[in-house]
């Protein structure tokens, strides 16, 4: 009795002193969860600061940015310089090309990296581990080295300044990450599920749009949408590609405001600035689809 009576004691007295302990374990979770925030806040004011730089210099004159310099409050609002940037490059027209060249390569992109995933990643093909090899390379390949060759077979096809060169090519470029992505993710697919559709009978077409689709489309959204932003941000191989103003992109737009002996920075911020806007509109419309695919992503 006494010994059993001995050995409780210790135990209880730990128990009280690991209870007492947690008042000020909490504690110092709280502080280092404010130090987290805190270093989180000044982070975010970082990223922020280029772009109420930008906001700034879009509504200032030239004459009030070059005597107070880019850091100072505009005295009233000058719109001038967006109207300017409006008509000078006829931003309506540059809207649709990017528009139109984005949406296609990131819904065609996505399409076939979904259907070259299929078959590497639950097809099985012999030889998937150096296509998948082939596939990366592919994505460290620098546009530079690839410019003249494109630009030469556009030529031969017919395709010199068309937009639909500069489709198939990003399509190409975006769909080699996305096969690549996908095929990593399709091949740890349960094959439970995959045995269970073909004892019912469904085939491989079935299979990938009643099975596998559903299950990897958040994957496939989150893909759409960096698709779209890329290919909207594309500068050299558009500039190269499309040489006519009726068929330029914005980011080619943007260049045409610098001059070689001066530039006029309130034009060159207001039009970033409304260059900017459409890209952010469609991230924010597409924000909870990002997050259901990197969330379901993560629970995978």
């Amino acid at each position: 009795m006494v010994a059993t009576t001995d050995t409780a004691a210790p135990t209880t007295a730990s128990t009280g002193d690991l209870r007492a302990m947690r008042p000020g374990a909490r504690h110092r979770r709280g502080v280092a969860r404010w130090f987290v925030l805190a270093g989180a806040v000044v982070v975010a004011l970082a990223m922020l600061a280029p772009f109420v730089i930008m906001v700034l210099n879009a509504v200032k004159s030239p004459a009030e940015y070059s005597q107070d310099g880019p850091l100072s409050l505009p005295s009233h609002l000058y719109l001038d310089g967006v109207l300017n940037f409006w008509n000078r490059v006829d931003f309506p027209v540059k809207l649709w090309n990017s528009f139109f060249i984005s949406a296609i390569v990131a819904v065609a992109g996505t399409l076939i990296s979904l259907l070259n995933a299929y078959a590497i990643g639950i097809g099985r093909i012999k030889g998937r581990l150096w296509i998948v090899m082939i596939f990366l390379l592919a994505n460290m390949l620098p546009q530079e080295a690839l410019i003249y060759p494109l630009f030469d077979m556009a030529r031969q096809v017919g395709l010199s300044n068309s937009q639909w060169s500069v489709i198939i090519i990003f399509t190409v470029i975006q769909s080699a990450f996305g096969t690549y992505l996908l095929a990593s993710v399709l091949g740890t697919f349960p094959p439970a599920l995959l045995e269970a559709a073909a004892l019912d009978g469904a085939g491989r077409w079935r299979i990938l749009w009643n099975v596998v689709f559903p299950i990897v489309r958040p994957t496939l959204g989150v893909l759409m949408i960096f698709f779209f932003i890329w290919t909207w941000n594309e500068f050299f191989i558009p500039l190269v590609m499309l040489t006519t103003n009726d068929t330029q992109t914005i980011p080619i737009a943007l260049a045409s405001l610098q001059g070689d002996r001066m530039m006029d920075a309130p034009t060159t911020n207001a039009g970033a600035l409304i260059s900017l806007l459409p890209a952010l509109i469609f991230f924010l419309l597409f924000q909870r689809t990002l997050t259901r695919g990197v969330t379901a992503g993560a629970v995978k």
